[in-house]
C-alpha cells in the first residue's frame, strides 16, 4: 500500500480566481464542467503520483472524484481552497480503497483448458501387470516360487532359501533360469 501522505500536492494558480460565488447555484452538468476546467489537470497530475504512474486507474479516480463532488454539490463548500483539498482528499480515499480491495481479494488466474490437461488414466501399468502375471504363470512352479519369494516379498536368497526349504544356491539358479524365460516370453508377446 502507499503512503499517500508524502505525496506533494500541486495547486493550479487559477484556481483561486475562479468558481464564483454564483457556482452555488449552477447544475451540475456546469459543476462537473468547472470542476473538471479547475481542477482536472492537476487533480490527475496528482493522482498519477498516488497510483504509481497508472494513466487509466487515474483518469477513473479523477472521475470518481468528480462525480462524488457531483453527488455532494449541496453540500461542497465552493471555496477553491477548500474544494480543492476535498478533492484531493477524496481522490486519496478512492486509491485506498482500491489498494485495500486488490489486496484482500485473491489474484484472478486463467484455468487451464481441459482439452491440454492430461488424466492418467493407470491402462498402460494395468496392461503390463497383466503380461507379467500372464508370463508368471507359464513358468514352472519352482522357478516362479523363487521369483516370488525374492523380487515380490523382497527377500535374501538366504532368506528365499529357508522359506522354500532348498539350499541357496538352488534359489541363484531357479532366479536366473526364471528371469531368462521371463524375458523370452515377455520378447514374444512385444
Amino acid at each position: 500500500m502507499i503512503d499517500c501522505q508524502y505525496v506533494r500536492v500541486q495547486r493550479h494558480r487559477s484556481v483561486r480566481s475562479s468558481l464564483p460565488e454564483e457556482a452555488h447555484e449552477e447544475s451540475g452538468e456546469q459543476l462537473v464542467t468547472t470542476l473538471y476546467r479547475e481542477f482536472g489537470g492537476p487533480l490527475l497530475r496528482n493522482v498519477r503520483r498516488l497510483t504509481g504512474g497508472d494513466q487509466q486507474w487515474a483518469e477513473d479516480v479523477v472521475q470518481e472524484t468528480v462525480f462524488r463532488a457531483w453527488r455532494n454539490a449541496g453540500k461542497l463548500n465552493r471555496e477553491p481552497g477548500l474544494l480543492w483539498a476535498w478533492l484531493m482528499t477524496v481522490a486519496r480515499r478512492i486509491v485506498i480503497d482500491a489498494h485495500r480491495q486488490r489486496s484482500v481479494r485473491p489474484q484472478e488466474v486463467e484455468p487451464d483448458r481441459l482439452d491440454t490437461v492430461s488424466i492418467p488414466d493407470g491402462s498402460e501399468s494395468m496392461l503390463s501387470k497383466m503380461v507379467v502375471s500372464e508370463a508368471l504363470h507359464q513358468l514352472s512352479e519352482e522357478h516362479r516360487e523363487a521369483l516370488v519369494q525374492t523380487y515380490i516379498y523382497d527377500r535374501t536368497i538366504n532368506e528365499a532359501a529357508e522359506v522354500l526349504g532348498v539350499p541357496p544356491g538352488t534359489v541363484k539358479s531357479r532366479v536366473y533360469y526364471a528371469l531368462r524365460a521371463l524375458q523370452k516370453t515377455m520378447k514374444e508377446r512385444g
